[in-house]
């Protein structure tokens, strides 16, 4: 049977089904990750990708029905769906300048820059994602042929969309974006439906079709300018050692003129560890782990020390001073990134050679530390850093679990993020660890915005601090004492609470964005920036 001219095969519909439906969601995956970078991967940020996608997926239905019903022709389908490919590949390009000033709004606590940023790149989904959601109900009003079978086309139609959508969730997670990165992730979905949509108008329409090449040179010439420099540049003393994107990140490794090597994720807004061939100590918030067991009841000796577990080991920091102080003790890392380890490996030296007795896992803190099958001496966890801030590794189920993992003389040390007049975060979780620990202590550490919080196997003081600077080892790294004196001036009194996070609930991104939002609308800026 021949087919009428400008008609398509019902498979070829299904097809393009298929593929519309699977680069829907490859572009609403891709576009969680595209404002992660800066702005977080916060139930916030994902309530309004999800929510403006369905609400540009809603009004395209609308528009997309009205119009198959007075305009049921083929190459006007294939054509919207050229559009929505162009708009689509538009969107990293156009996306791209616009994050990089959205990481230095973040950066510089611009709260109004930083919003109307967010929203801006929102709104270049409204296009693409509208004229997609037009596609299904098209597709069906062609593929009907008989009244009668309306309702079987219609569910066929949603069931190839929907295997296409399931595709489009794991791809872009799994495969694209840590292969390819985000840019090339969107720009490889749009490519697939153009040519779903270019192939079938070429023999439909060839003359109209080759305008449509349009298109992609458009795409190609600004790809090649837009993509040639890094998401963000590296600060103006600085050389780029490293920049790509992981399952979970984007990464950046910058060495500055004095050799100084530091790791920056997403938005850049901290370092997250640092590096130099002759330096370990850098007054930084990793040095004061080393003071969490020296909270136990004196005498407590350093050779005490025998093994660390770091949840949210970043490029090794803090278990590269561990082992300075301490030689080779059993240490163990657990990062959820795994590319983040190897960039440790790879130029921080955090590998076998240099660190032989660190073993770094890739996964989730909390599955993993089940899997321990051994006891600690001092467990630290390094993996909050508003608002990225996991909340299953917050609550009194999570801290029994960390306790069942530690030493008779164990000590947990948590990095927690403040501002100095708002410590609601710090005394919620100090709350939570006393549901669990005997004795809680906190540190501020000076010049930046963050507090250590040690709490104790055994009930303890906060004076054995200072006590056990008495009983010094010889054999161990002198700057271990010194670190000791900086903590025992850095204790703070313990804040009040009446939150407990629990495996139930667990309210800690609406209290941190609450404190970001108080903190910006106090127009301080500048503080921030100092004390970064």
């Amino acid at each position: 049977m021949s087919i009428a001219p400008e008609t398509i095969r019902k498979p070829t519909l299904y097809l393009i089904a298929f593929i519309s439906g699977m680069t829907t969601l490859a572009i609403e995956l891709s576009a969680s990750r595209l404002l992660g970078n800066v702005f977080g991967n916060s139930n916030l940020v994902w309530a309004n990708v999800i929510g403006l996608m369905l609400l540009y997926l809603t009004v395209g239905y609308f528009l997309g029905g009205r119009l198959a019903d007075r305009r049921p022709y083929a190459p006007l389908l294939l054509q919207i769906l050229l559009w929505a490919a162009f708009l689509a590949a538009l969107i990293p390009l156009l996306a791209r300048p616009i994050i990089s000033r959205a990481a230095q709004a973040v950066f510089g606590a611009e709260a109004a820059l930083a919003l109307g940023s967010f929203l801006v790149i929102l709104v270049l989904f409204a296009l693409p994602i509208t004229l997609l959601g037009m596609v299904s109900p098209f597709v069906i009003r062609l593929a009907v042929g008989d009244v009668t079978e309306a309702g079987k086309v219609a569910g066929q139609v949603y069931a190839i969309s929907t295997l296409g959508s399931l595709l489009g969730t794991f791809l872009p997670v799994l495969v694209t974006i840590p292969q390819l990165g985000t840019a090339r992730t969107f720009l490889l979905f749009s490519g697939i439906l153009y040519f779903a949509a270019f192939l079938p108008l070429l023999r439909l329409q060839p003359r109209p079709a080759w305008r449509y090449l349009l298109l992609p040179l458009i795409i190609a010439l600004l790809a090649r300018s837009a993509l040639a420099s890094p998401l963000r540049p590296p600060a103006a003393d600085a050389r780029l050692l490293y920049d790509g994107e992981s399952e979970y990140n984007y990464i950046q490794v910058q060495e500055d003129g004095a050799g100084y090597r530091y790791l920056y994720l997403n938005e850049g807004q901290g370092v997250h560890s640092q590096w130099h061939e002759n330096e370990l100590f850098y007054g930084g918030t990793w040095q004061y782990f080393l003071a969490a067991p020296y909270f136990n009841a004196p005498p407590f000796h350093a050779d005490q020390v025998e093994s660390l577990l770091l949840i949210g080991l970043a490029a090794g920091t803090t278990a590269r001073q561990y082992q300075a102080v301490y030689g080779d003790i059993v240490m163990t890392g657990i990062e959820l990134d795994a590319e983040i380890i190897q960039v440790g490996a790879d130029f921080f030296d955090m590998n076998g050679a240099q660190m032989p007795s660190l073993q770094a896992i890739a996964g989730d803190g909390r599955y993993e530390l089940r899997n321990l099958g051994r006891q600690f001496t001092v467990i630290g966890i390094d993996a909050y850093r508003p608002p990225y801030i996991p909340w299953h590794l917050t609550t009194a189920e999570f801290f029994g679990e960390v306790k069942s993992r530690l030493a008779d003389d164990g000590a947990l040390a948590i990095n927690v993020g403040r501002t100095d007049t708002d410590r609601r975060l710090v005394d919620a979780l100090t709350n939570t660890l006393l549901q669990v620990f005997p004795s809680v202590h906190a540190l501020d550490v000076p010049q930046s915005f963050n507090t250590i919080l040690v709490a104790t196997a055994q009930p303890s003081q906060a004076s054995n601090l200072r006590e056990n600077l008495a009983y010094r080892v010889d054999s161990v790294d002198a700057r271990l004492y010194d670190v000791l004196e900086q903590a025992a001036e850095a204790l703070v009194p313990l804040g009040e609470s009446d939150i407990v996070f629990t495996d139930d609930r667990a309210p800690v991104e609406r209290l941190v964005d609450s404190i970001v939002l108080d903190f910006l609308l106090a127009g301080r800026a500048d503080e921030f920036r100092r004390h970064e």
